[in-house]
């Protein structure tokens, strides 16, 4: 087949209808289609939290500055540290079903993985798109090799293509370096309240154009490579004497843990103990079960990282 031709049929599949399943969906056929499209809707995966998540960071959102930059949106607000400021979105941050994706996406290279960013996209009527970017050039990793984000966006209010529901560019996360996007390429993720879009970090997406008179908030949660340095500083946004109050999962999850073998440990311990003050036994500076995770673990060169379709 010829380049014209698959751009061709690239552009067809990306013209599609947007690539959403229901909570029923078996998490192996969802990661499928995560890993085919680079993105996926779960349509309405937890309405009751987020509708509670948006009720407590309400007051928060309306006393939010907007952004200073075209990036972050002159009528967009943004919010950080929300864990501290919602009790609900503590729950979406470990819903199962995006907890088994998250696994079956980042352990293939780390033995850990990680909340790396943690934030409210408001977008008030008249917000300009976001220029569309890879949210995995954080790193200076090409998005062709190893998979090192998998962010999420939960809709806590109605997305859709008027009031600037995420742009989001399929198959971008297979595309060779430098390649754009044009308009018939990208669709926006049009989704209820309660619903997420879940991409990779080599997926091509942006904040749609607020055209309506209606707000559009999302909350976007992150996860990557325990390996890797957080977006968000999650021990100054989340420091001890707040995490104590969440749970053992989510207090390790925002980096109260072992990022991998030897990686992270506090006192020569695991640095979780911070929070079990009658734990009596050994030091250990990692676990018999990371140690083993990592002997498993593929070897990559930097100057030979495999391409994506390798990869997975």
């Amino acid at each position: 087949m010829g380049r014209s031709a698959i751009m061709a049929t690239e552009l067809a599949a990306s013209a599609a209808t947007l690539n959403t399943v229901t909570p029923d969906v078996s998490s192996d056929a969802m990661r499928e289609q995560l890993l085919d499209q680079g993105y996926l809707v779960i349509e309405e995966l937890a309405v009751d939290l987020a509708r509670q998540t948006h009720e407590e960071l309400v007051p928060h959102i309306d006393s939010a500055p907007f952004g200073h930059d075209e990036f972050l949106g002159a009528k967009t607000k943004r919010l950080g540290g929300i864990l501290k400021k919602s009790r609900a979105a503590r729950d979406l941050v470990t819903h199962p079903v995006v907890m088994q994706l998250a696994e079956s996406v980042l352990l293939n290279y780390a033995t850990t993985y990680q909340l790396n960013f943690s934030g409210i996209m408001h977008l008030e009527p008249g917000a300009a798109a976001q220029p569309l970017h890879r949210d995995g050039d954080l790193y200076p990793l090409s998005h062709l090799g190893i998979t090192t984000l998998m962010p999420t966006m939960w809709a806590l209010s109605e997305f859709d293509e008027a009031n600037g529901g995420t742009q989001i560019v399929p198959g971008s996360h297979r595309w060779e370096e430098g390649r754009r996007p044009t308009p018939e390429e990208t669709v926006n993720a049009e989704m209820p309240a309660g619903s997420v879009l879940i991409y990779l970090g080599g997926t091509i997406h942006g904040g749609g154009e607020n055209l309506s008179n209606r707000t559009r908030t999302g909350m976007a949660l992150q996860y990557s490579l325990g390996w890797l340095r957080q977006e968000e500083n999650q021990y100054l946004a989340h420091p001890p004497e707040v995490a104590k109050e969440f749970s053992e999962e989510l207090r390790r999850l925002i980096g109260y843990n072992y990022g991998g073998s030897y990686l992270g440990f506090y006192n020569g311990d695991d640095p979780h103990r911070l929070f079990e003050p009658d734990y009596d036994g050994p030091a250990m500076r990692s676990t018999p079960e990371i140690d083993a995770a990592k002997e498993a673990l593929p070897r990559y060169s930097l100057t030979e990282l495999p391409t994506k379709g390798e990869a997975f």
